[in-house]
């Protein structure tokens, strides 16, 4: 098999991968040495991502919340405010996925996937997680900063600027999105290397914390 079948055969894995049979996982590799995706794949997981129904789901409680505690007031209240609450957290969530885990890591190179290690020793494995926040594996298989997910996280809070209310726009909202995005992705990487492997099926026998 060619490399390119191989990231192929591998994708299809992970595409079944989902917490608790539910929740897409689509993002993590169990695979640790698994063959640097394309950037069609990369594409192609970012849509998968984007078209599932619990995507959806997450942004219509997003959205819910928002409303809420009236967060963008400038949207107002009713069916209204909520629907464009829903667009905009949608569309954050589409720029994301796009900019920084197919269009940046197929111009620079990188992977968009969380590596999972699952073996060493607990404070290691921390280290790990909290680490690839910022840090990636590129192409070349070696690990470098994750401008990928730094930039597109700016990128996609710049787009933002174009649909959020005039006084929620500003240099502010961008970087205080980045900088939560890049939070966020500490403490969900530290569930996908403790918690997450165990509540997924179908995670394959290369998995390293397997016998």
């Amino acid at each position: 098999m060619t490399r390119t079948e191989v990231a192929e055969d591998q994708v299809k894995v992970q595409e079944k991968q989902r917490v608790l049979g539910v929740v897409p996982n689509f993002y993590v590799s169990y695979t640790p040495h698994a063959v640097p995706l394309t950037s069609k794949l990369k594409f192609k997981l970012a849509w998968k991502t984007l078209i599932d129904p619990v995507t959806f789901a997450l942004v219509g409680v997003s959205a819910g919340v928002q409303q809420a505690q009236n967060d963008f007031s400038g949207y107002g209240q009713g069916a209204q405010g909520y629907a464009k609450r829903f667009g905009a957290s949608y569309a954050d969530t589409a720029t994301s996925a796009f900019i920084g885990s197919a269009i940046l890591p197929s111009l620079l190179k990188q992977d968009p996937r969380y590596f999972y290690k699952g073996t060493g020793s607990t404070r290691s494995r921390i280290l790990y997680a909290i680490a690839n926040s910022v840090i990636c594996k590129g192409d070349n298989q070696r690990w470098q900063p994750n401008y990928s997910a730094i930039l597109g996280g700016l990128a996609a809070g710049g787009i933002s600027n174009l649909y959020y209310p005039a006084k929620d726009r500003g240099a502010t909202l961008v970087f205080e999105n980045t900088l939560i995005g890049t939070g966020t992705t500490a403490v969900l990487d530290l569930l996908q290397e403790f918690v997450v492997r165990k509540l997924t099926p179908h995670v394959p026998n290369s998995d390293p914390a397997k016998p």
